[in-house]
């Protein structure tokens, strides 16, 4: 039987440090047999894997330097990426992207972060996971001149418009969708009736971004399917049906069937 995937999760973060094996029970239970794990930076990267570890076939580690660690010392940063995608196997570089939300301070290292992790997601053949608060047009402006054939990937947490939405679809991007399609004011009514089926994912984002009716509390990905029914209702498609276009999407994406 097929079952959903949470195509972003920090699983590994303290949040779940109390109850973390009973929340994975959770989400098996609720069909979710699939969880991709993005890095954020050097203080991540051991409880990441060591999640992976104790969860194989269950949790996926991803690898690359979210825009909000992009400070001064980027280079420091992005050199233990550089190493760690060397040494072993990811499925994706990602938490990557850009940010102008929380600081603008470094925007010229964000960008130029962006590019070089990019370019080793071709070098490796790896999908992308963007973020991209704040600054969607920007992240689109910067991604497009770098789109070949074999560049692929997740905008992770979209929340733009239907412009933006159909720019990203037209690069061969996936949609990676939340919590924020439960919202009252989330815009993502406007949005998905307008994106085919076969170029969205679903995630938490967890523990950040509940959905409703859990909205303001920790996320977990037992909620997916509570996220699913609310996308499922939006694009006029029943659940089994959105269950196997984003599960077959993840795993296009991710490589791992």
């Amino acid at each position: 039987m097929l079952n959903w995937t949470d195509t972003h999760a920090h699983i590994y973060s303290k949040e779940f440090l109390p109850d973390r094996e009973d929340a994975l029970r959770r989400a098996h239970e609720a069909g979710v047999d699939k969880i991709y794990m993005p890095n954020i930076d050097h203080t991540s990267i051991d409880a990441m894997l060591e999640v992976e570890m104790q969860y194989p076939g269950r949790c996926f580690a991803m690898m690359g330097l979210h825009p909000c660690s992009v400070k001064r010392d980027f280079e420091k940063e992005l050199y233990l990426v550089e190493q760690w995608l060397g040494k072993r196997k990811f499925h994706a570089v990602g938490e990557m992207g850009t940010d102008l939300y929380w600081d603008k301070t470094f925007w010229e290292q964000q960008k130029e972060a962006f590019v070089i992790q990019v370019n080793w997601a071709k070098k490796y053949n790896l999908p992308i996971v963007i973020h991209c608060r704040e600054s969607m047009d920007q992240t689109i402006e910067i991604l497009e001149p770098l789109v070949d054939r074999n560049l692929r990937g997740i905008f992770h947490c979209f929340s733009g418009n239907v412009a933006q939405a159909k720019k990203v679809v037209a690069m061969g991007f996936y949609l990676g969708i939340g919590g924020v399609a439960t919202f009252k004011n989330g815009g993502l009514d406007k949005v998905l009736p307008e994106v085919p089926l076969d170029r969205i994912v679903l995630e938490t984002d967890s523990p950040y971004l509940a959905p409703v009716p859990h909205r303001g509390r920790r996320n977990e990905p037992s909620y997916i399917p509570l996220i699913a029914n609310k996308v499922a209702e939006l694009m006029k498609v029943t659940s089994e049906e959105l269950k196997r276009s984003t599960s077959a999407n993840a795993a296009k994406v991710f490589g791992v069937l």
